[in-house]
């Protein structure tokens, strides 16, 4: 059944307004946040990094680099904490793990064909099996929107699940790569469909790849807060969310955690149930702690030499 499966699924969880949730989006963008509550509101973003290199060109270099700023982002302030994790690509996990092994930053995992998906499921499975056993406690794994896409909604459903089993104890985390989804409707229908696959507590689902030209943006992220919290209501099982891809500065991820504590609580504002994936966030979120705790901006270049990585 082609597209009738998408429909159906639409229909049971609902749809969405569009005019509603882009307004609610906007609107928190007007929120004004100084002095102690930005502070705070900056550390907490620095501690819910997962802090990114999914590159060709990734070494063991500089997976060491990345692992040394995550583990101290800014060495001068030590109120600043650690990220929340490391995402690598499943070759490098071993690397990484040799660094973060026995701190709090996790290391994570792109895996199932990563961005495309579009290789068998026996592949996607070896591979999240292959990186879990070096090491991994997180797999971002991407959903088949091929199957998504041409209405073979159970197909997607029972992968998600045969990835969560081979995650065994590792969170799972499900890309649903909103950029390639058509419209609200089906953003909202796809993270119900991976929430009902199995999802337990400490499992996320995630806006994007960062591979594609539309990435997280405030009002595709709200229309999964909003799925989040009426699976929670349904269910009392609580995902998380991680919005990735396009969210580079502080002022933005402020943004972001404005509409989680206003939609989700308090309960989400940690990295337990909301990360944010980035490369680029990390140093802007420093430069302005920076900048609040002394009143002068540093260049940005300052703390990627500080924390010795990019």
């Amino acid at each position: 059944m082609p597209l009738l499966s998408v429909r159906r699924l639409i229909d049971d969880v609902g749809s969405v307004d569009k005019v509603g949730v882009e307004a609610r989006a906007a609107s928190f963008t007007t929120r004004s946040i100084k002095k102690n509550a930005k502070l705070w509101g900056l550390r907490t973003a620095v501690s819910m990094v997962d802090l990114t290199t999914l590159e060709g060109q990734d070494t063991p270099g500089k997976i060491a680099q990345l692992c040394a700023k995550a583990l101290v982002p800014h060495a001068p302030d030590p109120t600043v904490p650690p990220a929340a994790a490391v995402c690598v690509y499943p070759a490098l996990v071993a690397e990484a793990r040799r660094h973060v092994a026995g701190t709090a930053v996790r290391v994570a995992s792109v895996a199932t064909g990563f961005p495309s998906g579009q290789v068998p499921l026996k592949t996607r499975l070896g591979e999240v099996r292959q990186a879990v056993a070096d090491g991994a406690d997180e797999i971002d794994m991407v959903i088949n929107r091929n199957a998504f896409l041409s209405g073979r909604v159970s197909l997607v459903g029972e992968e998600i699940t045969a990835v969560l089993e081979a995650c065994g104890s590792a969170r799972l985390k499900v890309i649903l790569e909103t950029g390639e989804l058509d419209g609200y409707d089906q953003i909202r229908a796809a993270s119900f469909l991976a929430m009902r696959a199995g999802l337990r507590e400490g499992d996320f689902i995630k806006t994007s790849t960062g591979k594609t030209n539309s990435n997280a943006n405030l009002a595709n992220t709200q229309v999964m807060l909003e799925a989040i919290r009426d699976h929670y209501l349904q269910t009392g099982v609580a995902i998380g969310m991680k919005p990735a891809g396009g969210i580079r500065t502080a002022k933005l991820a402020l943004h972001f955690l404005v509409a989680v504590k206003e939609t989700l609580g308090d309960a989400w504002l940690t990295n337990g149930r909301y990360r944010f994936g980035a490369s680029a966030l990390l140093n802007d979120l420093l430069r302005q702690i920076e900048k609040e705790r002394t009143g002068v901006y540093q260049a940005g270049y300052r703390f990627s030499e500080a924390a010795g990585a990019y």
